[in-house]
């Protein structure tokens, strides 16, 4: 199994970890990352828990402008590549 800690990136692809924002601060930030991608680039965003109801803020934000990938679902190591595709 790959270790999700340390992501293997690839160009465009921009990690963001979550764990390391304090938590008042966190939609914020990944609002504010997610807003200063282009068109072709990834966020690759790491996390201690799922984050559903971000992932429905930003469905309704960004609509479909924004993809999302599951690339791990462990318990306490969610990863997820948010692509910007227009």
């Amino acid at each position: 199994m790959a270790d999700t800690s340390l992501p293997i990136l690839t160009h465009n692809v921009h990690p963001f970890d979550a764990r390391g924002v304090a938590k008042r601060f966190r939609h914020a930030a990944i609002f504010g990352a997610l807003s200063a991608l282009q068109p072709g680039e990834t966020m690759r965003f790491c996390n201690d828990h799922d984050p559903l109801p971000l992932l429905q803020q930003l469905q309704g934000h960004f609509g479909d402008q924004i993809e999302f990938e599951y690339l791990s679902r462990q318990p306490g190591e969610i990863v997820i590549d948010f692509h910007i595709v227009s």
